[in-house]
């Protein structure tokens, strides 16, 4: 199905016109809440606090807008029942005229969640009637010698319960060189060549065998594009704070996704896993340069998939977000401190991305993309300042009080204080919409459907849930922002991240972990109430939701943590999500190994295959003969577009260059 000039002039023009409306809303809504702050502001004059809180607030308004608009966008296509404008894999149905490995890096991992996952995964790809089509790799980049071993035998388990001798592959790296990036790069330079497609899983991911399908169809059915990146739904986990997350995420990510489609269309982004990539072309444009200097900024590029996504669009390869949900799940932290863990590990790479902007031939998108992500860590210390700012302000006006003669004025009148409480509560408001009408959204997208609705506990339940959720997100919030505001000071003063494999269990938090990691929020916190009660009272009120969450930051981290919490909230049907209501088969069949220690058998869930008649004498075959890809790295200051592995480009300059 190769889009033909006009078609793909039709999408250019469509993307204009979408992008257009997108960045105009979001900017004359900023622009808006400013003009309002700029208002309340001048009312007893400006002084230079108030224009550097005026300019931050302007940029931060712009944030928030965005992510409003694109819920909103999002809600629209969604009631709409879908966007015309979105890929199309054409009929369900023939065989696949292509084969997809599927490879999953894996670094010091549970070897036992990992084992379960990779057999629910495979069981589900052999039921399927194009299950010839996959292959499925386990990339270690383990150190341990011990987790390898565990890993091998495991591996070897898994080859001879599913007869897949030739089918499943392991191969663990001597060197770990370039991290997850460089992982992949070396399966793409040993054996990409024998696939068309490569599907990659993080070693959390679970991924059913129709979304397998549906991805490989997608990419078949449309060779200009490079990558498509499925929606992950977070599921499984049962403490308080993963519930929270899950719940949060899993009822707004699929309108968010929507939104972002909308205007984003085939200048998309990639999450690093649960999604597949054109190899050739990956293989062509996709390998990571160097940047220059040194950690934490320079050096090997962590975050690796928002560059990758850059890379493939300005080679002329489209980028979609897939806004489906169903058949593609991830694992999220359990705990404040190992979200935060893993956020400091995403901050460093995220900022790696300012020396990237420059980059010749990048999509202008790409670049917001790359920008998207440093903001998503900056935005924090940038809050921070407003907050600090406006202390400031407030404390100095109750220290000197209000100015009512100008001094060298010589009038006969005083300087009267002008409050502007309708301007006030005109900002207060717009903010309120902004910051909650998203969830309320996807709270109406979720109670007009019957069986969605009924997902997440009924119509109820699903608003207690909401409030509940909503207040938690108020209390943590504080604590997330100092965090990250951290990060970012100690990224920028040179300090890199160490690189450990993630938590994945639902690893509670005693007090003694709590207080050691939050001992500076409470302190902050207590510290600045102090100070604000003592000389500006009535502004309590206003600080009061950021100072608790400080104050409180240890008890809830602590509670948030614990299991027993999670498990008593399901039990009370609140914070559910529909694959606990009503479990798809490849989670219900990870629950059931993980409950018997992984080594429950697969036989029952799988369809007999041919590979499964394989003589059982037959040792499982470690790796493939190799079928090489070469990867070089392209100049960061100079990029022309290569042809793909010696093919022929007949595309138009107009397709290379995109929308």
């Amino acid at each position: 199905m190769v889009r033909s000039a006009a078609e793909a002039d039709l999408l250019r023009r469509k993307a204009h016109r979408r992008r257009t409306l997108f960045f105009s809303l979001t900017l004359l809504t900023a622009a808006a809440a400013t003009a309002m702050m700029w208002d309340i502001l001048q009312a007893n004059g400006l002084n230079r606090l108030d224009w550097a809180g005026l300019s931050l607030f302007f940029v931060l308004f712009v944030w928030i807008s965005s992510s409003f608009w694109s819920a909103v966008v999002g809600f629209v296509v969604r009631v709409r029942g879908g966007d015309p404008a979105m890929l199309d894999a054409g009929p369900a149905e023939g065989a696949l005229s292509s084969r997809t490995a599927l490879i999953m890096p894996i670094y010091n991992e549970d070897t036992t969640r990992v084992a379960a996952g990779l057999d629910v995964i495979w069981s589900s790809v052999a039921r399927l009637a194009e299950q010839a089509s996959f292959d499925l790799f386990i990339l270690s980049d383990t150190r341990d010698p011990r987790i390898a071993a565990a890993e091998e035998l495991a591996w070897a388990d898994l080859v001879s319960r599913h007869g897949a001798q030739g089918r499943i592959f392991y191969r663990r790296r001597v060197e770990n060189v370039g991290r997850k990036a460089g992982n992949i790069a070396d399966f793409v330079r040993r054996w990409g060549g024998a696939y068309e497609y490569a599907i990659v899983l993080d070693a959390d991911s679970i991924m059913s065998g129709t979304a397998f399908v549906q991805l490989a169809r997608l990419m078949d059915a449309h060779p200009q594009v490079g990558i498509v990146q499925a929606l992950p739904l977070p599921a499984g986990r049962d403490t308080l704070f993963a519930r929270l997350i899950q719940f949060a995420t899993r009822l707004s990510s699929p309108m968010l996704a929507s939104g972002l489609t909308y205007w984003q269309l085939g200048e998309g982004n990639y999450w690093g896993h649960n999604a597949i990539i054109r190899l050739k072309a990956f293989a062509a444009h996709c390998d990571l340069p160097r940047l220059p200097g040194h950690p934490p900024l320079g050096g090997e590029i962590l975050s690796h998939d928002f560059v990758e996504a850059a890379f493939m669009r300005r080679a002329g390869y489209e980028v979609w977000l897939l806004p489906t949900d169903s058949g593609s799940w991830e694992e999220v932290p359990s705990n404040v401190i190992d979200y935060a863990a893993r956020d400091r590990r995403w901050a460093q790479g995220n900022l790696q991305h300012l020396g990237l902007l420059r980059a010749r031939g990048l999509h202008w998108l790409s670049r917001v993309h790359l920008v998207t992500g440093v903001l998503s860590y900056v935005t924090s210390p940038l809050w921070l300042l407003v907050l600090m700012l406006s202390s400031s302000v407030v404390i100095l006006q109750a220290l000197h009080g209000h100015q009512y003669f100008v001094p060298g004025s010589h009038s006969l009148f005083p300087n009267w204080p002008k409050y502007r409480d309708g301007e006030i509560a005109a900002l207060l408001s717009l903010t309120a919409v902004v910051l909650l009408l998203p969830k309320v959204l996807a709270a109406l997208v979720a109670l007009r459907d019957r069986r969605l609705r009924a997902g997440f506990g009924g119509a109820w339940r699903l608003t207690v849930s909401l409030v509940v959720e909503q207040l938690f997100s108020i209390l943590m919030a504080p604590a997330m922002m100092l965090f990250h505001t951290t990060f970012v000071i100690s990224i920028l003063s040179g300090k890199p991240v160490s690189w450990h494999a993630q938590e994945r269990s639902d690893r509670g938090v005693s007090w003694r972990e709590a207080l050691r990691r939050h001992k500076w929020h409470v302190l902050i916190g207590t510290a600045w109430g102090a100070l604000i009660l003592e000389l500006a009272p009535r502004y309590i009120w206003w600080l009061l939701p950021v100072l608790a969450g400080m104050v409180l930051s240890v008890p809830l981290t602590m509670l948030t943590s614990r299991v027993e919490l999670g498990r008593w909230m399901r039990r009370k049907k609140l914070l559910l999500t529909p694959e606990e209501t009503h479990p798809p088969v490849e989670l219900a069949a990870l629950e059931e190994r993980l409950r018997l220690g992984g080594q429950a058998a697969a036989a029952e869930s799988s369809r007999p295959t041919q590979t499964e008649k394989a003589d059982a004498s037959i040792g499982p075959v470690r790796v493939p003969d190799q079928t090489p890809l070469s990867m070089k790295a392209q100049s960061l200051s100079h990029y022309s577009v290569p042809h793909s592995c010696g093919e022929r480009d007949d595309r138009t300059r107009g397709e290379r260059r995109g929308f």
